[in-house]
């Protein structure tokens, strides 16, 4: 079958474990679905290895290495989502807003900021630009169909999954509330609103999409009433606090503090069961505040993912 250009297989085989998709569809599930940003990443040593063959762009354009870089963290743990391998490096190479005025990383984004109040309009346009490719983009993973076949590698049955969306704003602790609320929740409104029509419109599955904004603790309000099903929260913000503010409606993701890990397991294990009684086991999908360091122990991930799925189910049955 063709759409947009793109074959996608006829016939997906049966969903095995639909935990996470119905944590973000706010349905109740029998304990709390966990991954973690950055999990297909350097801390792995097979991922390091892999990635050792070639360049970062030529190994996105490869379906095989994608393939290979996205099963290596559900080969190790029991995850309840796989990261489809890609970047937004790719729409257009070097990334977007900021890096593409910066030319590189940046510990303040003075010179994307001083952008954004020397050229208002020029801003605008070029948010506006990138709106039009993302939106493509995110559209175009769908209609490609992320959903794989039962993988039965390394003596593990992968089972195959069903797709979510997450959009990232990574700068916004930079922006502050009211350059935040002008140039970038515009464009993540938009976002959300134009994918999914455009995913009614080609006859493709609705999807749910999540929200991530970096440090944005001020404008929890306005991303929960964004057209997102979920929002992701980073480790600076109360979960208690976020539940109040973002409603009874909205899924919440996260939010333990990446440097957690580098505790003992029995510490982690601590720290996960005081998150999970936070913001509770329902309408909850566990994470990290943000993507895994290169130099965390992949043992220290794996009581991470088994704590959040320990404790969740005995918080299910207590409760």
């Amino acid at each position: 079958m063709e759409k947009n250009g793109s074959i996608v297989p006829a016939e997906f085989p049966e969903l095995k474990n639909e935990t996470f998709l119905r944590a973000a569809q706010g349905e109740q599930t029998e304990y709390t679905p966990v991954w973690c940003m950055r999990q297909a990443g350097r801390y792995l040593p097979e991922f390091r290895e892999t990635r050792a063959a070639q360049d970062f762009f030529a190994t996105c354009r490869s379906p095989e290495m994608c393939c290979e870089l996205t099963l290596q963290p559900l080969w190790r743990f029991p995850l309840d989502a796989a990261i489809i391998f890609s970047d937004i490096l790719v729409v257009p190479q070097w990334t977007l807003m900021s890096y593409m005025i910066e030319g590189g990383g940046s510990n303040t984004m003075a010179k994307a900021k001083a952008w954004l109040y020397r050229h208002p309009e020029a801003s605008h346009r070029l948010l506006t630009l990138l709106t039009d490719v993302i939106v493509d983009y995110l559209v175009g993973q769908v209609a490609a169909g992320a959903q794989g076949g039962t993988e039965e590698g390394r003596g593990l049955k992968v089972a195959p999954m069903l797709q979510a969306l997450q959009l990232f704003e990574s700068h916004a602790g930079h922006l502050g509330p009211e350059q935040f609320a002008e140039f970038a929740l515009p464009s993540i409104r938009s976002i959300a609103k134009r994918v999914k029509n455009k995913l009614l419109e080609d006859a493709l599955p609705a999807v749910p999409m999540i929200i991530f904004a970096k440090d944005a603790h001020y404008a929890l309000e306005d991303l929960a009433q964004s057209g997102y099903e979920v929002v992701g929260l980073d480790w600076t913000i109360c979960p208690q606090d976020a539940r109040q503010r973002t409603g009874k409606d909205i899924t919440l993701q996260g939010n333990l503090d990446p440097c957690a890990l580098y505790a003992p397991k029995e510490k982690i294990g601590e720290l996960v069961k005081k998150m999970l009684e936070g913001f509770g086991s329902q309408r909850y999908i566990a994470n990290l505040g943000h993507g895994l360091y290169p130099d965390i122990c992949p043992e220290h991930v794996g009581a991470f993912v088994d704590a959040v799925h320990i404790h969740s189910r005995h918080l299910n049955k207590c409760s």
